[in-house]
């Protein structure tokens, strides 16, 4: 059994063609590619996006994914939940299924720990209520000089960011395992990993704070996460994927 890790999708799954990722024609669907967030292959629950998300059902392998912040959240919430391999998971297609927050799965004798979810940092400009009566203009104006911003529950979903509630939850899943896994898969990192690469270009969230407190908490071999749009380890266990796909050894 192979698990392979990937960064951000959004809804372009080209990476995993056969000519990009010869790999596949040695796997199963006992073997796995991981997405680190950002999936994107539900959005707008249209007929192409069905195909796309069929095509991806019909490759060799299993794809798994955390949430990102560029989720239909509203969309995702749709399909069913069931447990499978020790954790919960929504299941998009019988071997595309969305990794949930705050479970633990035990995958190829690997103990995997996984918490979707990031702050949006395309918003800088708004968000803008497409109830508002001056919708329309704003959006033109925004959009004519190039702004940052999105639209509520069209582009953009509160739940990008785990609740409290989901964050106790994701606690009181790590005391029940005593706080050690082989790996941690996420979409953004801790608060003081992101300082690293970042400085002061990405703010603190209760999401990164909370992972500062799995950084210091959790033994783990690993931490693979994307959103950040780069390829990069740093402190050689924290590994950043954006387009590039590894295989766990």
């Amino acid at each position: 059994m192979a698990i392979f890790m990937t960064g951000d999708t959004h809804g372009d799954f080209s990476r995993f063609s056969a000519r990009a990722f010869p790999e596949q024609k040695d796997l199963s669907k006992a073997d796995y590619v991981i997405i680190c967030g950002d999936f994107g292959g539900l959005w707008d629950g249209g007929e192409a996006e069905q195909r796309v998300l069929d095509w991806l059902e019909n490759r060799p392998f299993a794809t798994l994914f955390v949430d990102g912040n560029h989720e239909n959240f509203a969309l995702l919430r749709t399909y069913p939940i069931c447990e499978w391999h020790g954790g919960r998971v929504r299941v998009i297609r019988p071997s595309v299924l969305h990794l949930m927050r705050g479970q633990v799965y035990e995958i190829g004798g690997k103990r995997i720990f996984t918490m979707g979810g990031a702050s949006s940092h395309d918003i800088r400009d708004g968000i803008l209520e497409p109830d508002d009566p001056a919708f329309e203009e704003k959006f033109q104006r925004l959009d004519a000089a190039g702004a940052l911003f999105r639209v509520n529950h069209r582009s953009w979903w509160a739940e990008e960011l785990p609740s409290e509630d989901e964050l106790q939850a994701a606690r009181k899943t790590l005391d029940r395992i005593g706080w050690e896994v082989d790996h941690i898969v996420s979409h953004c990192c801790p608060g003081s990993i992101q300082e690293m690469f970042g400085g002061d270009l990405y703010q603190r969230d209760a999401l990164t704070n909370f992972f500062d407190e799995v950084r210091a908490r959790c033994r783990f071999q690993y931490w693979f996460f994307g959103h950040y749009h780069e390829n990069m380890v740093i402190e050689k266990k924290f590994v950043m994927l954006y387009e590039r796909i590894i295989r766990l050894k």
